[in-house]
């Protein structure tokens, strides 16, 4: 327990600052008098003192963290944040007239933090104003993690940050400085996000959107969350322009962030576009898109200018890890529905808002694959896999074929666990796949045009342990369940 001390004191740390962020929905709900101002003052008042009586009890731990301390505060900050950001949907609830569960309102806190993009609410036209900014702010807020941030800032604290960006951040990034020092990196990802974010924001209420809705809905597509302020999620709009900026941006954040900041630093572009996984990423969306608009063509569901339109605004959206939807795509021919969910494993790039496995461990596995089968024909050659200009090292391949037997094992047992509870096999594996890549919407009774609210209890804590494993990659959790983890 002394061990985790210095982890809880810097998760008091954390947990001061993000009390702040309620700060933002206090003030929308003020400007637009939707009368639950309220409640965030309790919610912010609840986590700030939480956050400050750890901080004071524990103020004489200091240490820079190790790895192992990395692992365990992002594990609890993802875990225990949800339930600060649910207090305000709990209290709000009581005072609208529509009272929300625990269960509901932790999932939909772990749904927005995730950016997994889930929501068990309807009637999202008629909540308060406010209540819409902070389900799709906590999605911005998550998106590049909140920790990221937190490295910028905790080295001012007194607290070293390398350890925690490492535990954080996926794929490559995590062993690249772009700068000397970890807390330049954080603060350069940082600077690039909120670039996009208001060249997203500014596009979108340029293009038409209303102020607010333009921020909510900039909120959710720069971090690929996909939650809306409508029911009929981006649909609502029925506007062509504001989906191919939407699918722009989509598109631009699902590449590795890190590229973005080298090419922004260095004032060259030439490394981005030379980037393996970059271009893996783009095709495959792209790629995917023009192939469902075809096929939605061919099989006459729409003429060939809105199959396009339709086509690959939502295979973007979901491949992506967003979760848009401009129309109920399960009526689609079946091939595509399935297509894009299960895109929405692989079509991110590490370092990108995304979620699933991302796509730079599916190169490295079909190379491995290659190099195998070449093997079997030339037992004595010698055939390195190769990212671009780089060796990929065997120990990076002996992790990522760990990651997938274990990220595979995950997709199964909760399926079963799901199966169990007699819901049915498409709903059933679905909605786990959606919840461990964080991508929202799946199949079955859980599509695009309806909400989780109709899975029980149970099936619920499924989904969201689902939401909090995909977004810790599973390894960095499922570690703190091994003996040897607590050792010395």
């Amino acid at each position: 327990m002394v061990d985790l001390f210095p982890v809880l004191r810097v998760l008091g740390i954390l947990t001061m600052v993000f009390s702040l962020s309620m700060g933002l929905p206090l003030l929308v709900s003020l400007w637009t008098q939707d009368g639950v101002w309220r409640v965030y003052l309790v919610a912010m008042g609840a986590t700030l003192t939480a956050g400050a009586w750890l901080w004071w009890r524990l103020r004489l731990f200091r240490q820079e963290l190790q790895p192992r301390h990395g692992v365990m505060l992002v594990s609890l900050v993802w875990t225990l944040f949800p339930l600060s950001a649910a207090i305000p949907l709990m209290l709000a609830g009581h005072d609208i007239g529509r009272p929300m569960s625990f269960t509901h309102a932790y999932f939909e806190a772990v749904s927005g933090l995730t950016t997994t993009g889930s929501t068990v609410l309807s009637g999202l036209d008629s909540l308060p104003v406010s209540i819409n900014v902070w389900r799709t702010f906590l999605q911005w807020m998550g998106g590049m993690g909140i920790l990221i941030l937190a490295v910028a800032v905790l080295p001012l604290l007194g607290v070293g940050g390398s350890q925690l960006f490492r535990a954080e951040a996926a794929g490559p990034v995590k062993d690249t400085k772009l700068t000397p020092r970890m807390t330049g990196t954080a603060k350069g990802l940082w600077g690039v996000y909120a670039v996009f974010s208001a060249l997203c924001g500014v596009a979108f209420w340029v293009a038409g959107m209303e102020p607010l809705d333009a921020l909510m809905h900039m909120f959710t597509t720069v971090s690929l969350g996909g939650l809306s302020s409508h029911d009929q999620s981006f649909g609502y709009f029925q506007s062509p322009l504001l989906e191919a900026i939407c699918m722009g941006f989509m598109l631009a954040a699902s590449c590795n962030f890190a590229l973005y900041f080298v090419a922004l630093r260095k004032g060259d572009w030439g490394g981005f576009w030379r980037d393996p996984e970059v271009r893996a990423t783009l095709m495959a969306l792209i790629g995917g898109g023009l192939l469902v608009a075809v096929l939605l063509w061919i099989k006459g569901v729409y003429g060939l200018l809105d199959a396009l339109r339709y086509g690959m605004f939502n295979v973007i959206s979901l491949a992506t890890t967003t979760g848009y939807a401009t129309t109920d795509y399960l009526a689609w021919p079946v091939f595509a529905p399935v297509f894009m969910l299960l895109l929405s494993g692989v079509a991110t790039s590490a370092g990108s808002t995304g979620g699933g496995i991302k796509m730079v461990r599916m190169l490295i596995l079909v190379k491995q694959a290659r190099r195998e089968m070449s093997r079997l024909v030339h037992p004595r050659v010698v055939q390195p896999v190769r990212l671009g200009d780089a060796v990929v090292d065997n120990r990076v391949i002996f992790s990522v074929l760990a990651f997938m037997l274990v990220y595979g094992g995950t997709i199964f047992g909760l399926s079963m666990v799901m199966l169990l509870t007699d819901l049915d096999p498409v709903t059933a594996f679905s909605v786990v796949l959606a919840s461990v890549n964080c991508a929202g919407p799946g199949l079955g009774s859980v599509g695009p045009a309806s909400a989780y609210a109709v899975l029980t209890d149970f099936q619920i804590w499924v989904c969201t342990l689902g939401m909090l494993l995909g977004r810790l990659e599973i390894l960095s959790f499922l570690a703190l369940l091994t003996p040897a983890f607590w050792r010395r």
